[in-house]
């Protein structure tokens, strides 16, 4: 996935969450864990593919760096 598809996902898991505050799941613990860890997991996800597109683009500019 890029770093736009993951940060789409991130974005409608946190509108799920706000949702999910809305409709009374605030309760449900077992429900709200598994999707703190799911946005946890997306946002470090997200981190590490905008680091790997920005270094690919700077190679794609000025070449890749040696030494």
């Amino acid at each position: 996935m890029s770093a736009i598809e993951i940060h789409t996902h991130l974005q409608e898991l946190c509108a799920e969450r706000a949702l999910a505050s809305i409709e009374g799941l605030a309760t449900n613990a077992a429900y709200l864990a598994d999707l703190e860890e799911e946005i946890e997991a997306m946002a470090d996800a997200y981190v590490g593919a905008a680091v790997a597109e920005i270094a690919s683009f700077r190679a794609q500019l000025s070449g890749p760096q040696v030494g």
